[in-house]
């Protein structure tokens, strides 16, 4: 069951597309906590090593400072710890995020379509 106040975050996006990002969040979970994460320390479990996010959609090409090359290569680092969904159109990387650990993501183009909104509330029901 997922969390009722879900805490998300913008892992890697640019400032609209957070923006974009936020609004789809927080229209599907009206309740929930959305941060933008830029620099890879944002990311670090507290001091009782519980996650500090419930689910983070990692940008295909990360804005900021990661120690990660590329979403992918970050979802593979967080994964299984935390579910993470990749945002990209393209679907080779989409495949080769979901062979990294991820959950089935979407693209920027989908952020309109009901395909996203159901990608976020599966991810968090498997959380």
């Amino acid at each position: 069951m997922p969390n009722p106040a879900p805490r998300i975050a913008l892992v890697g996006h640019c400032g609209f597309d957070s923006g974009s990002l936020t609004r789809l969040v927080q229209s599907t979970f009206p309740d929930a906590t959305v941060t933008a994460v830029n620099q890879q320390d944002q990311l670090a479990p507290p001091a009782d090593n519980a996650p500090s996010f419930d689910l983070l959609l990692v940008n295909r090409v990360l804005d900021g400072r990661f120690d990660a090359a590329n979403g992918i290569d970050l979802i593979r680092t967080v994964s299984p710890h935390t579910p993470a969904l990749l945002i990209s159109n393209f679907p080779e990387s989409q495949a080769d995020a979901e062979d990294a650990g991820g959950q089935p993501g979407f693209g920027k183009s989908d952020l309109n379509k009901p395909l996203a909104a159901d990608r976020l509330r599966d991810a968090l029901d498997t959380a």
